[in-house]
């Protein structure tokens, strides 16, 4: 318990620093496709694993999207690890936060403390911004201090601003993000590469909500007929009296 207060105090914080007032893009995620999680699990882990670890969330749970141990081992452990270790990194946490700023936090939970739509948006929405020491920044969180690790697959984008002004003269400015130079994904392609990572993320802040709702609707059923005998039972002792 202590340590899961302590990543979620070095995650929330993070939203009290997200842009304000932002439409964030929806995330078209489907629990339910396990071809699109297992993809999502492999990107985590060739890009993310290497900085953030998931210390509440074990290889082989990743049994419930279709993965055999064999397929675990062959194609997303690339270290010592065994097939019932939790997600960890070997990078030193004081490095971390030398180089970063920060120790990059968990991702255990990160799609139950930030959404699966904002998550969406942030890893679609690095753009070059020189002033910053990574020389990234992100429209769905300003001055954001981790580097921009997809951009060889997205490419490079800028964020251009351009200003309005209406009758009253009033001063508005509106953002939008241009790709000036292509990565080795065409934009589609990256869409469909992020949205299969956050719907792995939402799946692994909570691995057994499938199993949960399952269980839901099974009690939900057997009340709704145990409802029509306890009914009937109570018309049959109740007749000689009504």
């Amino acid at each position: 318990m202590n340590k899961l207060i302590l990543i979620l105090s070095l995650i929330l914080p993070l939203g009290a620093l997200a842009n304000e007032g932002m439409e964030l893009d929806h995330a078209p995620i489907n629990g339910a496709n396990q071809a699109s999680l297992q993809r999502g699990a492999k990107t985590f882990i060739n890009y993310c694993l290497n900085c953030h670890s998931a210390a509440y969330m074990r290889y082989n749970r990743l049994h419930d999207i279709g993965l055999t141990d064999e397929e675990i081992k062959a194609n997303l452990i690339f270290t010592g690890a065994k097939v019932g270790d939790t997600m960890t990194v070997a990078m030193n946490k004081k490095d971390a936060k030398s180089w970063f700023g920060a120790t990059p936090p968990d991702l255990s939970v990160i799609s139950r403390a930030r959404g699966a739509d904002w998550l969406y948006t942030y890893l679609r929405g690095f753009y070059r911004d020189e002033t910053r020491p990574t020389g990234w920044n992100n429209v769905a969180f300003d001055k954001v201090g981790m580097p921009h690790v997809l951009w060889q697959l997205q490419g490079e984008q800028h964020l251009k601003i351009t200003e309005e002004v209406d009758a009253h003269g009033n001063k508005t400015e509106s953002h939008a993000l241009v790709l000036v130079k292509p990565g080795k994904l065409s934009p589609g392609e990256y869409d469909l590469m992020v949205a299969d990572l956050v719907n792995y993320l939402v799946y692994m802040g909570e691995p057994a909500r499938a199993q949960r709702m399952q269980l839901g609707l099974i009690v939900l059923l057997f009340l709704s007929l145990f409802f029509v005998v306890a009914r009937a039972l109570k018309k049959e002792f109740w007749k000689d009296i009504h």
